[in-house]
Formats: C-alpha cells, structure tokens, sequence
C-alpha cells in the first residue's frame, strides 16, 4: 500500500508540474499588464488574476482551499501578515488569498527562472538573503510597499519548517518592520500543506483538502519587536497545534 501510494504521488506530483506551468502561460500576460495601472489598483488587479490561478490550480490538482479570518482586513488599514513555513505550496495559498493588493518579501533565487521570474519579481519584495545591503534595501522598500496600501506577507520562519515542532523560531524582521512602522499584524495559520507536497519528499504531491486561516490583528501599542515576536508565535503555534489535531 505503502509503496502505490508512494507511486501515485510521483505521477500526481507530475501532473501538478504539467497543469502548473500550462495554466502560469496563460495568466502570465494578463498579470504582468496590471503593471500599466497605478497601484495600489494595479497590484489589487494583480493579485485578483493571481487568485483565480490558483483557485483553478489547487482545484485541478485536488487541493481545494478553504479561507476563515477575512473580516479581520479592515477597509482602508494596512497589514503585516505573518504566516507559517512548512511547504512549497505556502506560497500558493498566501499572497493570493490575503484580501487586497499585496506583496511577498522573496528570495532573489526565484526571479531566475525564465518567464516565472517577471511574474515573481511584479508580486514580491525581492531580498538577497548574502547581502546585508540587499537586507536593508528590503526593510525600506517594505515599508514603503505599506505606505502605499500594500499588506506586506512575510514567512518569519524564514525556511520551510522540516521539524516535528509547530512552528521555527521566528526571525526578526517582520516585528522590527512591525514596530519600526507601527503597521498592525495579522497572523495567517496555513494548514496541510505538509501533508499535500512534503518538504523532505522529493517529486511527491498528493490531494488534499488545503486552509489558510487569519487571526485577529496584533497591534504595535508601543510593544518591542521582541515583544511582538513572542506574542505571535505563541499565537500562531497554539492555533496550528489546535487545528492540526482535529
């Protein structure tokens, strides 16, 4: 049984490659066209066209996603929204899900790829993880991505969790931005999407039922970004723990 699972997962996770890069060829256009309206319109038009890929996508691949928390966006406020790191498919089901114009801190290796680095670069902070420069350049253009009406998602984990604990130690930087900025947080739980594409699984892709959960805001109040941090790991780790076990 062990073994035809194992099987299916490698033609699935093929077929999730195939159907992945025929659908990104056909919205690649259009989304990279929203670049020729103003933004915060642009990017809000970006990230429509980027909801219905991956509505259409995770559908084609038996990964339907469920989304809870949505009220908590309150019209004409900014966002930092963290969420947790365990799988490839994270990205999917952040940026597009997140309600309104936004953008992803990325990592420069991605706007390599022929064709899907345009796309990448148009919907992202891009940071150079060896270069305390490229570090700094990427906190001011955070900030100035929420001064215009951009939430900004970042994984504070920095890498896909490929431990049995809930969540990573958390890095700095999205609290710092948090408390540099006074921009409210709000956590983002996303759920089984290790269970979908696992980090420590090579090729391997199965249907799964997806979720992203978004948790009541967090405001600075003159917290520490140390302060922050703890609070909404403590957050977002119980949340996950809770939700993982039903």
């Amino acid at each position: 049984m062990h073994l035809v699972k194992a099987v299916f997962a490698r033609i699935w996770a093929f077929w999730g490659l195939v159907s992945f890069i025929t659908t990104f060829l056909i919205i690649l256009i259009p989304s990279l066209l929203t670049a020729l309206f103003p933004d915060p319109k642009g990017m809000g038009y970006f990230i429509k066209l980027a909801k219905l890929w991956m509505n259409t996508w995770l559908f084609m691949i038996g990964c339907p996603v469920s989304v809870r928390g949505k009220h908590f966006f309150k019209k004409g406020q900014t966002y930092i929204v963290t969420c947790n790191h365990n799988s490839l498919l994270d990205i999917p089901l952040s940026s597009p899900f997140i309600p309104g114009a936004n953008q992803t801190i990325a990592k420069k290796e991605f706007t390599k790829i022929p064709l899907f680095g345009w796309y990448y670069e148009r919907g992202s902070v891009i940071v150079d993880r060896k270069s305390d420069a490229s570090r700094r350049k990427s906190y001011e253009l955070m900030k100035a991505a929420l001064e215009k009406g951009f939430h900004m998602c970042i994984y504070p984990e920095g890498t896909r969790n490929r431990s049995d604990a809930p969540l990573k130690p958390f890095y700095d930087g999205a609290f710092k931005l948090a408390a540099g900025s006074g921009f409210p947080i709000i956590p983002a739980v996303i759920l089984n999407t290790k269970k979908a594409l696992p980090a420590n699984r090579f090729f391997y892709l199965l249907p799964h039922k997806l979720a992203i959960h978004f948790l009541e805001p967090i405001e600075v109040n003159n917290q520490s970004s140390d302060e922050l941090k703890a609070l909404v790991h403590q957050r977002m780790s119980a949340y996950y723990v809770k939700y993982t076990q039903v």
